[in-house]
């Protein structure tokens, strides 16, 4: 059944610099400024990552923090969702840190991974004490999967109860060791995740992403869009995109298939956001 189409913004991430692109947010001005505007647009939620004043990924609790006060300060009742990437500060101390801060939501990636030219590990004992953190401080998991075996995973810590529902999955396509932007394979994984405690989101990577977002909104379901998968307007490769392009973009897909935002409240009334941080009237 269809529902609201979840927005995830993710202006960020791990990896683009102003060398790969001179409109990628760094410092935490620039980030919460990028949010606001999108917030103006319409999204449903924003996936954060932080950068130290060398523009390099940082797990610091206090470039988190200014991050999360700006975002709530200027985008009132937006769910806010932190990364727990291990890829570049793999301890768990690290990694754990920003769950402290009590955003929403927090990304638990539910397996290990190969990209091109590097590897994310999680291991399975890294993931549950991740997900049993996230539990202590009244975070949500963001679940990230890349292939079907994650989304196993996931369920495997659903039946144990490590993890508990509502959930929310992004389900990304277009790594080259996980799982390709095509109609089987997409459509494999969404039929893994129907249900009334599941919400999802398809994410493409690079010149996927476009095609993979198109799908979920003809469908019905949620995306993720912004720098942090995809540098590029056009598959092309002949113009950079901006964060808000990207987002405007979207936004007429889902007119044309006349598909409404899901809001953060709607989304956040099932019960997304963290308990001491609910907005007033909700």
């Amino acid at each position: 059944m269809p529902y609201p189409t979840i927005i995830n913004f993710c202006p960020t991430g791990m990896v683009p610099t102003r060398d790969h692109s001179p409109f990628v947010p760094l410092s935490p001005s620039e980030i919460i400024e990028e949010v606001h505007e999108a917030f103006d647009l319409g999204i449903t939620l924003v996936h954060l990552h932080a950068r130290d004043e060398t523009g390099a990924p940082t797990p610091s609790q206090k470039v988190y923090s200014t991050i999360i006060e700006g975002v709530r300060k200027h985008c009132p009742g937006l769910l806010i969702c932190a990364s727990t990437s291990g890829r570049t500060h793999p301890s768990f101390e690290d990694r754990s840190a920003v769950i402290e801060l009590r955003p929403d939501l927090c990304s638990l990636t539910l397996g290990s991974l190969n990209f091109l030219h590097e590897a994310s590990l999680n291991p399975p004992d890294m993931i549950m004490a991740l997900a049993e953190k996230m539990s202590q401080y009244g975070v949500h998991p963001e679940l990230e999967c890349f292939d079907m075996g994650m989304i196993h995973f996931g369920k495997h810590l659903i039946k144990k109860g490590l993890l508990t529902g509502p959930f929310y999955w992004n389900l990304l396509f277009g790594n080259t060791a996980g799982w390709q932007v095509s109609l089987t394979e997409m459509g494999i994984a969404a039929n893994e995740l129907m249900g009334d405690e599941h919400l999802f989101a398809f994410a493409g990577i690079g010149k996927d992403q476009l095609t993979a977002n198109a799908i979920a909104i003809a469908k019905g379901w949620g995306v993720r869009v912004g720098l942090e998968d995809n540098l590029w307007w056009d598959a092309a490769k002949t113009r950079k995109a901006d964060n808000l392009s990207l987002l405007r973009r979207i936004h007429s897909l889902m007119e044309i298939h006349d598909r409404p935002l899901m809001t953060s409240s709607s989304m956040g009334k099932l019960g997304f956001y963290n308990a001491q941080h609910i907005p007033a009237g909700i």
